[in-house]
């Protein structure tokens, strides 16, 4: 028998339960959505953390000036 995942909230997440969670499991990152935990994602922790770079990149180059 296999012991459950350890699910992680992100630290953004709210506690009205719009969360992004990850769990790791046999060397991948999983993610879900806790409003819909049946649909799961796999990644590596490679490919998240460039995902995750870019995502960073472009929020920064998409703000608008302060005025």
């Amino acid at each position: 028998m296999t012991a459950p995942l350890a699910w992680q909230k992100s630290t953004y997440s709210q506690d009205q339960g719009d969360c992004v969670e990850l769990a790791e499991h046999r060397g991948a990152v999983l993610l879900r959505e806790s409003d819909n935990p049946t649909v799961v994602l796999t990644t590596t922790r490679q490919e998240l953390a460039h995902f995750l770079q870019v995502i960073k990149i472009g929020a920064t180059a998409t703000r608008a000036p302060r005025p």
